[in-house]
Order: structure tokens, then C-alpha cells, then sequence
């Protein structure tokens, strides 16, 4: 073999395990409500639903072609809960719905439901939009398949604290916390993540299951305004004050650091795990009732 083969080997040979390094360096993206998270609530969701229900959602997925995406594949219910992620990598074309997945509001002053969301540019807001044209069996499948996606995504993300409770730092994105030992992540990726898998990965206490009667009426219920209220009231009560061992996060500004124990873990892991419990089974009411026969009832339609 020539010098110059040796060369362009040792250079190929660097090159992928340059490629393999990142790898395993990057995130994963199946830790993120993004994708782990989001696909356990559409699969809650799928498991309590009516078998009717499940069988119009099937119907309805036939249809994925004509939405034109082929990176981001929308074939079950599962990919419906991931797909506006995988969407809006492609800002040219989808940028404008950004916005639509979260509508952060202030710990330190009083909630207001109808506050940065102009437009009905924010997650409550398009969560109830999508259902709406969900519901309404005039319009293309097509159509109604991209709301069906949209309106599972953000159900689920609206039940995620930091998309709605901040403190001056973009829902905690720009506060540096380690998760432990594991140092370089925020406290918005901690949530949306390592935490995330942590509560509801317990193979002796499963999340996606059929829930009782009894445990739906507790978990369930409400409206996009209450259950962002509700992340919000965790956010202020529960994420903020235990991240930075303070019982008065309003009281002063904030370090830009901090790290969580495994105190602090634990302590968060039953709280993450009830709101992705309430996601999912939140969304299958929505499911239900926009496949309902007719069409929405008024009382839904003024919400």
C-alpha cells in the first residue's frame, strides 16, 4: 500500500470515529418529552380509548402521504404524539408553529390564562383549534390528520411544567442544573428528559395501561387553560423552589446554576410521572370526543 493510501485510510479511519463519538456524545433524543414522554401519552391514550375510536384513528392515518412529509412519518398514533417535533426541524415550512407548543407565564405574578398567546399563538390555544378540526368531518382527512397530530403533541406538552411556569429564563432553559453526577444540562432539559424517563419507566408500576373509572375521574378533566394553570402551579411551587433549595423563588433573582440532589430526583420523579399519566388520558378524552358522531357540542365550541 502507497503512502497516500495509508494517508486517505487514516484520514477515513478518523472521520467515523469522529462520526461515532458524536454519537454517542449527543443527546438522546428518545429521553425528551419530544419523543420518549410524548410517545408514552399517545400510547396511555391508545389504550383507553373505545375500539371505535382507535378504528377512526387508523382510518384516518391512511392519509399521510398527503401531508408530504417523509422524514417525519405519521403512520400510528404514537408518531402522532412526535410529529410536530420532527416537523418543525424545517423552519422554511414549518417555523411558524413554534410558538404553538408552549405559552409560558411568570411564577412570580398572578397566572393569567389569556396572556402571551396573541393570535392563538401558543399551546392552549392550538390544542383547542386542533381539536375543532378534528372534530368537523367536512374537511379533508388530510387536514384532520394534521390536526389530530398537533392536538395529541400539545396536550402532552402543556402538562410539562416548564412549558408553562418561568422565571425570566425561557422556562428554565437558561438556568444551567446538573441532574446528579450528570453535569451540562438545564433545568428545562432535566424536566423534558432524564426525569421524564425516570418516572415513567418502572416496569413494577406501568403507565400505559387501561385506567379504572375512578382513577380517570381523577387524573382527567378540565381544559387546555386548567391544565397549563396546572404546570404553572407546579412550576412555582414544586420545580423552581427545589432546584434552588429555596421556599421563596420570587425573593431575589435566581443563580444561572444550580444542580439537583438525589433527594431532589426522587422527590420530582411522582410528580412528572402524574402529569404524563394526565396528559394521556386527557388526550383520549379529546380523542373521543372529537370523534364523536355530529358535530362538537356548543359548550366545547365557546371554550
Amino acid at each position: 500500500m502507497g503512502d497516500r493510501a495509508i494517508r486517505i485510510g487514516r484520514v477515513n479511519i478518523a472521520a467515523l470515529l469522529a462520526g461515532l463519538a458524536a454519537l454517542l456524545l449527543a443527546p438522546s433524543p428518545a429521553q425528551a418529552w419530544g419523543f420518549y414522554a410524548h410517545g408514552k401519552t399517545a400510547e396511555i391514550a391508545e389504550a383507553n380509548v373505545s375500539p371505535q375510536v382507535r378504528a377512526k384513528i387508523r382510518r384516518l392515518l391512511r392519509s399521510e402521504k398527503a401531508l408530504g412529509t417523509p422524514e417525519c412519518p405519521l403512520r400510528t398514533l404514537q408518531d402522532a404524539a412526535v410529529w410536530p417535533d420532527c416537523v418543525r426541524r424545517e423552519g422554511w415550512r414549518w417555523g411558524y408553529t413554534a410558538a404553538w407548543h408552549y405559552r409560558t407565564a411568570p411564577i412570580c405574578q398572578a397566572f393569567n390564562p389569556r396572556a402571551n398567546c396573541a393570535g392563538g399563538n401558543c399551546v392552549t390555544a392550538q390544542i383547542l383549534r386542533a381539536h375543532r378540526i378534528l372534530a368537523d368531518e367536512s374537511l379533508p382527512d388530510a387536514v384532520r390528520l394534521e390536526a389530530l397530530a398537533f392536538m395529541v403533541h400539545f396536550a402532552g406538552d402543556v402538562h410539562m411544567p416548564l412549558h408553562s411556569g418561568d422565571n425570566e429564563d425561557r422556562g428554565g432553559n437558561d438556568r444551567e442544573a446538573d441532574y446528579g453526577i450528570k453535569p451540562g444540562l438545564n433545568l428545562h432539559s432535566i424536566w423534558d428528559g432524564p426525569l421524564a424517563e425516570r418516572a415513567i419507566s418502572d416496569p413494577a408500576d406501568p403507565v400505559v395501561r387501561r385506567y379504572t373509572p375512578a382513577e380517570r375521574a381523577e387524573l382527567g378533566g378540565g381544559t387546555p387553560d386548567d391544565w397549563g394553570r396546572e404546570s404553572w402551579e407546579t412550576a412555582r411551587s414544586f420545580v423552581y423552589p427545589t432546584a434552588f433549595d429555596t421556599d421563596a423563588p420570587c425573593d431575589g433573582e435566581l443563580p444561572n446554576k444550580t444542580a439537583l440532589s438525589q433527594e431532589d430526583i426522587i422527590r420530582g420523579v411522582p410528580i412528572a410521572k402524574r402529569r404524563v399519566q394526565q396528559a394521556g388520558l386527557r388526550i383520549a378524552d379529546l380523542l373521543e370526543s372529537a370523534f364523536a358522531p355530529g358535530p362538537l357540542k356548543i359548550e366545547e365550541r365557546r371554550r
